[in-house]
């Protein structure tokens, strides 16, 4: 099963927010072979020049014509005032590389300096072993706080299958995540890598026999992962939505959606804005609780309306527990303050609320959604039986039986902190270790190369 993950077809400019804190090495034991060059043509289809001369167009100046090329302007990426729509066609049909900093994303060197050439570039890769999907990220560093996506892997694995009813990661689960790992470890050895971090969350975390499933993973498939705690899976996913967050902004609630568990961060940005996003988490809760193992106390093919509050009401009950739910409450009523959403939950929203006839990532990444639109997203799946969400192509069958209990997870997110505004990001742990990892080598000090 592939997710909807744009893997090395799309590339992903990175975050410009690192974390603070130690990154960890994470390294896999893989054995290194000659590495082979990083198939830009590949991964960045639009790096391509293209043919012919750009049109001319007038420009008059000090009463004279002159002509002017036209060279290619990044869309504005301003958040929707409140209330008005969070998709307008200008924003739903921009690039992915236009939403990932507020800065233009083609990577020119400063004049007067001189970047390595691509080839020289060091490469950094990251890997996200979760409850629900194997995923990896193999970059090179560009601008400063910015990388470019090289090679990408993901796939549907549901490793935590079963797992809320015996404790214990299932054969065939953990068969279908080590063919996944050994896709990853083949992609790994195929290039000389400067650092990587490998983790695995909440199925491993939890799981009786999840050490036990990393020693095969690590004999199998070469690779050497790292169970993480649930603090740092809320830092990383801070990371790596930081240029998702506007300068103006005054407090986010971050939060991602998983299969095992929901990772909550309740940031303030209303004093003096450091560079790492991560150093304004105030507040932050762990919900054991994510899309599989919600799904599999309740349900996930067929979901009643009572169903579907049953699951909402669990979720807010673990909320109420958490002390610092509290700590932005100075700022909720502000129009300065947003939830951002990283999880397959509010991507598929977004997916079906763009009427995708195929889920595209360059369109979603990004997005703002007011209010009504989320409330009419989830209204409508709601209302869908199982075959319909299995019809939608921004859901497909792999998702159908999870997408509901994602919904309830983010209605009782939106109960606790309600907002006019949630904007979506398809992206997450990966970007944000890829952000640790390049900021704490110093490759973005030293036009790219780092240390040697």
């Amino acid at each position: 099963m592939e997710d909807h993950d744009t893997g090395a077809g799309a590339p992903a400019v990175g975050v410009s927010s690192a974390s603070q804190g130690p990154s960890g090495p994470g390294t896999a034991s893989w054995q290194q072979r000659r590495p082979t060059e990083p198939r830009f043509a590949d991964a960045q289809a639009g790096d391509a020049p293209q043919k012919g001369k750009p049109k001319k167009r007038r420009k008059r100046r000090r009463g004279r014509k002159v002509f002017a090329r036209d060279e290619a302007r990044p869309p504005e990426n301003r958040a929707p005032a409140p209330g008005k729509t969070g998709a307008p066609a200008a924003e739903a049909h921009r690039p992915a590389e236009s939403v990932a900093s507020s800065a233009a994303v083609v990577t020119r060197p400063e004049q007067g300096t001189r970047r390595p050439p691509v080839h020289e570039l060091p490469v950094f890769a990251a890997l996200d072993l979760g409850t629900n999907n194997c995923r990896l990220l193999v970059a090179v560093p560009t601008r400063h706080g910015q990388f470019r996506v090289i090679d990408a892997f993901s796939r549907i694995v549901r490793l935590g299958e079963g797992l809320t009813a015996n404790g214990r990661l299932g054969q065939p689960a953990m068969d279908r995540a080590v063919e996944a790992l050994k896709i990853c470890g083949d992609k790994l050895r195929t290039r000389k890598i400067r650092k990587a971090r490998l983790i695995a969350t909440e199925a491993c975390r939890t799981a009786d026999n999840g050490v036990e499933f990393l020693d095969r993973v690590e004999r199998e498939a070469g690779l050497k992962l790292e169970i993480i705690d649930r603090q740092t899976e809320a830092r990383l996913a801070v990371s790596g939505c930081g240029s998702l967050v506007e300068r103006d902004t005054q407090g986010v609630v971050l939060f991602d959606i998983g299969g095992g568990s929901s990772e909550i961060a309740l940031i303030d940005l209303a004093g003096r804005r450091s560079p790492r996003l991560a150093n304004h988490i105030v507040s932050w809760t762990s919900l054991p609780v994510g899309v599989v193992s919600l799904a599999e106390r309740f349900g996930g093919r067929t979901v009643t309306r009572e169903i579907f509050a049953a699951m909402v009401d669990d979720v807010a009950g673990r909320l109420a527990g958490f002390d610092g739910r509290d700590r932005l409450s100075h700022l909720k009523a502000s129009p300065n303050f947003h939830l951002l959403g990283t999880s397959g939950t509010v991507t598929t929203l977004a997916g079906v609320h763009l009427d995708l006839d195929r889920y595209d990532r360059r369109r979603v990444d990004g997005l703002w959604m007011d209010r009504d639109s989320v409330d009419r997203m989830v209204e409508k799946l709601v209302g869908w039986d199982f075959q319909q969400r299995c019809a939608n192509p921004c859901i497909g069958a792999d998702r159908a039986d999870l997408v509901l209990a994602g919904c309830a997870i983010l209605e009782a997110i939106r109960a606790v902190w309600p907002s006019e505004r949630l904007r979506v990001a398809d992206r997450g742990l990966r970007e944000g270790i890829l952000s640790e990892l390049m900021a704490d080598d110093g490759v973005w000090r030293n036009d790219g190369r780092g240390r040697a």
